[in-house]
């Protein structure tokens, strides 16, 4: 009884983790809640990045990756910038989210 008990919310846990990570909107998302946006990750909208993904358009089928941007994108509270390109990568049944910049 006590193993079932320790399994159920490591289950949960990487449930969790599959779900939040399994589309790459819902890892840009879950990248920009997890950052201290919770607000844009929630309302944001999410389009591809054509000047991004036409430009690095080899690099990127080589590592899996794909640009997009946020339409309503986060403004960092030190310095303002907007936080608006993003890149997510594929690994295996995952994706996982970095920020690209502004370049």
């Amino acid at each position: 009884m006590k193993k079932q008990r320790t399994w159920i919310p490591l289950t949960v846990l990487v449930l969790a983790i599959y779900i939040f990570h399994s589309t790459p909107h819902l890892s840009l998302r879950t990248y920009v809640f997890f950052t201290g946006y919770p607000i844009q990750a929630i309302t944001s909208g999410i389009v591809d990045d054509r000047y991004h993904n036409k430009m690095d358009k080899k690099e990127y089928e080589k590592i899996k990756a794909k640009a997009y941007t946020l339409t309503d994108p986060p403004v960092e509270k030190q310095t303002q910038g907007v936080l608006s390109n993003y890149l997510v990568r594929k690994y295996g049944i995952f994706y996982i989210t970095d920020y690209l910049g502004d370049t």
